[in-house]
């Protein structure tokens, strides 16, 4: 390339592909995307090209077929050095976006520095997002090893891991496939401060430029990075029953914004809540209500500050959650406390239908009960009583007119006798001219130890309230009463 053309793209004119320049006499600036390497299909991002040398201009070039290049002139950085800003856009899946960056001077405009490292945009897309965790948990601390999974039921490529806000290109590794899945494990040891920070992933086909959509943001927190620890206690002790209300209590002398609280083991983020100053303390009151055997195991507490969301305090002092008896209701996850009250109403319909059971059970036991007394009550042999319309079947004959009201009884009779025939029916005539009372006694052919009678109350009543008067200078007639005894 001759100087003149060097000097041209160095003054900021722009050149035709492929052209060849003198690079590499100057250390290399860094690229980086604000906010994020990570754009939309249609979105715009800018590009900034920075550098502790205080280069005069900076250049910055597309690679691909067609290469195409932009310069700028720097500007002092907020860190010291320059810088230039490049805006980029709208970008589409059709095309790769990777991108270098030079800086030169201009009393040398032909000569350039190192290119910076490649800076690949990720065009993400609508299809399937793919999932993030961390096998380690959302709390680690510095120095031990961590690893990001990223885990699809597509069929993806590639995989991607971007970091919020850092403005490094992602970090891509190829297709992992793990139990069925296609993904890739992004290991981030030993771990530092700076991996503190809102993560996600995505997915690609090497077919395209394209990327999935993001996976859900994970947080990762650094513990161990502030000077003070808090205290954890627990009310009304480390011991409950299920079903109990528990509270936990993060205490700390120093001034903190929030207090978080972890479960061991747990995958999901902490519960975070906002501290309270009380008693020259601050404070926070994480509620279990009610609590179940999910709730159980090792928690601690943490303080953090609003201006460092991702660092964490010293841990508080592990403190083990004993939930003994069965759990009665589903819970929560068991990454942690509710901080929500639950309900018992299933608990009191339960007991309604129970104790509506054993009602309905006793009022069917009275029932049975009342209906064998009466079945024992009659007597054996005894007859049912004639209906009363059957007597208005014959008005002629008053014998069944007397048989409407018949009474019968059943009398021990030890030594019967045979041919015996009491009729009084005549003296019962006499005495009652209308003939309303009969009697009449027979004894059977068999010997038989029971007597029966048969008795009407109607003309036994009539008898005893219709007597006839007595004469004057006589005592007064007792009353008679009629009956015919039949001994068979």
């Amino acid at each position: 390339m001759t100087p003149a053309l060097t000097a041209l793209l160095c003054l900021g004119l722009s050149v035709g592909a492929r052209t060849q320049v003198q690079a590499g006499l100057h250390s290399k600036p860094s690229l980086i995307a604000t906010p994020s390497p990570v754009v939309t299909s249609g979105g715009n991002v800018t590009l900034q090209c920075g550098s502790w040398v205080g280069f005069d201009r900076f250049i910055l070039m597309k690679e691909g077929e067609r290469q195409t290049s932009w310069t700028r002139d720097s500007q002092p950085a907020p860190s010291g050095g320059s810088q230039a800003m490049f805006p980029v856009g709208p970008v589409t899946p059709s095309l790769r976006w990777t991108f270098r960056c030079y800086g030169c001077y201009s009393n040398t405009p032909q000569v350039w520095s190192l290119p910076s490292d490649p800076l690949e945009l990720v065009v993400s897309g609508v299809s399937g997002k793919p999932s993030l965790l961390s096998q380690q948990g959302p709390v680690v601390t510095s120095g031990q090893s961590l690893t990001l999974q990223c885990r699809s039921d597509v069929g993806y490529d590639r995989f991607a891991l971007s970091k919020e806000g850092a403005g490094d290109p992602p970090r891509r590794l190829g297709r992992q496939p793990h139990a069925g899945l296609s993904g890739a494990n992004f290991d981030l040891d030993p771990v530092r401060p700076s991996h503190g920070g809102r993560y996600t992933c995505y997915g690609g086909q090497n077919l395209s430029s394209e990327w999935s959509a993001p996976s859900d943001p994970l947080d990762i927190l650094v513990a161990g990075q502030l000077p003070y620890k808090p205290s954890l206690s627990v009310q009304p002790g480390p011991t409950v029953t299920s079903g109990e209300n528990v509270t936990l209590l993060c205490q700390l002398w120093s001034s903190v914004d929030t207090f978080l609280l972890s479960k061991e083991g747990a995958a999901d983020p902490p519960l975070r809540l906002r501290s309270k100053h009380r008693a020259g303390q601050h404070q926070a009151e994480f509620s279990m209500s009610p609590v179940t055997s999910a709730h159980g195991g090792t928690y601690r507490c943490y303080g953090l500050v609003s201006t460092s969301p991702y660092v964490l305090s010293q841990p508080s002092d592990p403190l083990e959650l004993l939930v003994n008896g069965p759990s009665t209701d589903p819970g929560p996850s068991p990454t942690g406390p509710s901080s929500t009250a639950g309900s018992h109403w299933y608990l009191y319909v339960l007991i309604g239908v129970s104790v509506a059971f054993v009602l309905l059970l006793g009022l069917l036991g009275l029932l049975l009960v009342r209906h064998r007394r009466r079945g024992k009550g009659r007597k054996p042999g005894a007859a049912d009583p004639e209906p009363k319309d059957r007597g208005l079947q014959d008005s002629s004959s008053s014998a069944a007119a007397d048989q409407e009201e018949s009474l019968y009884a059943a009398v021990q009779d030890t030594q019967p006798e045979e041919g015996v025939e009491l009729d009084h029916r005549q003296n019962a005539r006499d005495e009652d001219p209308q003939g309303l009372t009969r009697a009449q006694a027979a004894t059977s052919h068999a010997p038989s130890d029971v007597t029966y009678a048969q008795l009407n109350r109607l003309t036994l009543r009539r008898e005893t309230s219709a007597s006839p008067p007595s004469q004057p200078g006589k005592p007064p007639a007792e009353p008679n009463v009629y009956a015919a005894l039949a001994l068979r």
